[in-house]
């Protein structure tokens, strides 16, 4: 790894860094504490698989950047209501400090 430089002159160079950084650290590292290297990078490893794949960007909609199959392609039209015969699941990350949120059909 090599660390570059900021331009001279170009104050907003840094911006989408300082941006990812920040979120990184309201969003994960205020609730949890690393206790090594290794448990830093299992921690960060498990925030950018949740941040890329599950967590809602308003920029999208609201939506998430790579919807899981079993959502339905179209949006209900009542947008409170699930289709029938589905039920929301839910599953821990980070220790429970996020969850991943999906629908399967009811057995």
């Amino acid at each position: 790894m090599r660390p570059l430089k900021t331009p001279y002159r170009a104050p907003k160079a840094n911006a989408h860094c300082e941006r990812l950084i920040g979120t990184i650290r309201r969003e994960c590292l205020d609730h949890l504490i690393p206790l090594s290297q290794n448990h830093l990078r299992r921690i960060l490893d498990e925030y950018v698989a949740w941040y890329n794949h599950h967590r809602p960007h308003e920029s999208l909609g609201p939506g998430i950047p790579d919807p899981a199959e079993g959502l339905p392609v179209e949006p209900h039209p009542d947008r409170h209501r699930l289709p029938e015969g589905m039920k929301v699941v839910s599953t821990p990350v980070l220790g429970g400090l996020f969850h991943i949120s999906r629908l399967e059909k009811v057995a």
